[in-house]
This record gives C-alpha cells, structure tokens and sequence, in this order.
C-alpha cells in the first residue's frame, strides 16, 4: 500500500489481493452486503450538524477509564468511529490518517480520536501495528454510537461468513454483542458541537483525507485554532 495513495484506492488494492485468497463464495456474499448497505443509504436517525456530542464514559488502551471529552481537550477535535481492530477496512483508514490527516491536524490545533465498541487490548492492537500516534479509546456499549443513530451490526449471512474465517465479534466487543457504529467522522468544535458528520452505510468506503480537510476550512474552524 503506497503512503499516498487514497483510501479508495488502497480499498482496490485490498480487494484485488484478497481474490484466490478467500472463497468466491464468501466474497460475493460480502460484496452484496456492502452493496445493499450502500443503497439503503444514511438512517434518518443519524445526528446532524448543531447538535451537541455529550460525554461519555470510555476506556483507553491500557484499559483505564476516561471520557470522550477527556480523550478531545479543549480544542477542536476529528473524532472517527471504526468497527475494529479484525477490519482490515479500517486498518487502511486509521493508518491513512496516520500518514496524511494528522500532520495537517496537528498544524491547525486539532485532537484526533478513534473509536470503536472493542476491548482494549484491541485498541491497543490497532495503535501499534498501525503505528497510531493520536489517541485510540474503546467506547464499551457503543454508547455514542448508539446517540449519533449509527448503530448497526452484520447480517446473519455476514456473520456466518466471519465465523468461518475465525472472526466472531462477540469475542472482540467489549460488551460481548456483535453490534458495530457505522464508519462515521465528526469535526466538533470546542464546545462539543457537531460542525460535520460523514457516516458510511458501506463499511468499506471512509472519509478521505482530504475531504475532512475541506470540511475542516468549511466550517471556519480552521481559522479559530490554527497552530503556528
């Protein structure tokens, strides 16, 4: 995978090195999932921008307790919510941000996040072998996802296909269910305030890089902490 390529295309890359690797039958059964996702589109349940991301309480990689607002400081902050450390989907995603996003972070004053409904130790599976250096927290309960309405979980005819290939969710949840948050990126001010939500029904697809920038410099945020 190249340093800068997108995400989509590191996707391609994914799916091009998966066939002969993985039963047909069990990639066409994850290609329909994703496709019916993504035609059923965004819920209407999903949180919109002006609402307020109350605290919540959550774990960090050490399995020590602390909160979202804790995890955010005081300034603006990308917040992302990811399935786990077993999707390879999401691994290209963090470690993308890792390498492109963060810098321009950093630079404008922003924290950065990421959360997902996993234990710790698969939090801290995720900062290490993708060399994560922005905070990664577990978020037991999916409680903010089940606020923003990006609560979903697989398909009975996904999670069969998981648990053939030695993935059973229950085991990686903290919470031992199998629900998942929808890939999902927030910009939030200061104040905790939603300024943008990008959710992604297809769980293979993510916000770009550059596309959290855009929406960073659209919100005017990116004058208000900008770091020199």
């Amino acid at each position: 995978m190249t340093a800068t390529g997108t995400i989509a295309d590191r996707v391609t890359e994914l799916h091009a090195g998966m066939a002969g690797h993985v039963p047909d039958e069990m990639l066409d059964i994850n290609a329909r999932d994703r496709a019916g996702l993504a035609a059923s589109g965004t819920p209407d349940s999903v949180a919109t921008a002006g609402s307020v991301l109350t605290n919540a309480d959550l774990l960090d990689v050490n399995g020590a307790a602390t909160t979202l607002y804790a995890a955010t400081g005081e300034t603006a902050a990308v917040v992302v919510f990811y399935r786990g450390a077993w999707c390879p989907y999401c691994n290209l995603a963090l470690r993308a941000y890792q390498e492109q996003l963060l810098p321009e972070l950093a630079r404008r004053g922003f924290a950065m996040i990421a959360v997902s409904p996993q234990t710790p130790d698969g939090s801290l599976s995720m900062q290490e072998k993708n060399e994560l250096t922005f905070t990664v927290v577990s978020d037991p309960g999916n409680t903010l996802a089940r606020r923003l309405g990006i609560l979903t979980a697989p398909s009975d005819e996904v999670r069969g296909v998981q648990l053939e290939l030695g993935l059973d969710i229950t085991q990686a949840n903290a919470d031992g269910t199998a629900a998942l948050p929808m890939p999902t990126t927030l910009i939030l001010d200061a104040t905790h305030v939603v300024r943008w939500i990008d959710v992604h029904p297809d769980y293979s697809t993510r916000s770009e890089p550059a596309q959290i920038l855009a929406a960073i410099h659209d919100t005017g945020l990116e004058a208000v902490s900008p770091q020199s």
